[in-house]
């Protein structure tokens, strides 16, 4: 097996307070294994008109979704690399599919850290809680990569992140819901919704 998963370690001796789907999803997978979810997002983007062509570059970088979008259907493969959890989302947009990448680990200063983008274009750090049985994360900071700069977005202006997975019984799928706020403005970017989930040996 490879290194322990980052969440897993975040989390710490919370693991057992978490649904247990969450933690079958949060923990390690083994080498020569992949994390294969499939759902549907019923919201994806920004409710903000006069955003869109301002993310829109975010979207090219495979950050973001710049455009509104409903019952958008998607595909998320995990693999644990080097204590890394890598992800690579594919969703069914209606002018074709989009991936977004990210890589998720956890600092010494405890807290994950996630680089969106590829190249990595934006890292947040967040905070770890368990709440219900789900995971919430809230971001701490965010910074942006400029060439080989990071720049870290001044607090009083940066976009607060939370994402809250959880296990929803009425469904019995599992759930993702993920907001972007920012000061003054409010939320500028979010999506939601439900997959099921399975570990799989790669090229099965």
């Amino acid at each position: 097996m490879t290194s322990g998963s980052p969440y897993a370690r975040a989390i710490g001796d919370r693991m057992p307070h978490l649904h247990p789907d969450l933690q079958r999803y949060f923990s390690a997978i083994e080498d020569g294994h992949v994390g294969v979810g499939e759902g549907v997002f019923d919201r994806v983007g920004t409710r903000k008109r006069w955003m869109r062509p301002l993310l829109r570059p975010l979207q090219i970088r495979g950050v973001l979704v710049s455009g509104w979008h409903r019952d958008v259907r998607f595909r998320i493969e995990n693999r644990l690399v080097a204590g890394r959890v890598i992800a690579e989302r594919t969703l069914a947009l209606p002018d074709g599919s989009w991936i977004m990448r990210d890589a998720v680990a956890l600092k010494p200063h405890g807290r994950l850290v996630d680089e969106l983008g590829e190249p990595a274009t934006i890292a947040a750090s967040f905070d770890t809680h368990v709440s219900d049985g789900a995971l919430v994360l809230e971001s701490r900071a965010v910074g942006i990569r400029l060439g080989w700069m990071h720049v870290r977005v001044p607090a009083f202006v940066a976009p607060t992140v939370r994402l809250i997975e959880r296990f929803d019984a009425a469904s019995g799928r599992q759930r993702v819901d993920v907001t972007i706020t920012m000061p003054l403005i409010g939320r500028i970017y979010e999506y939601g919704g439900s997959f099921d989930y399975r570990i799989e040996r790669e090229n099965a």
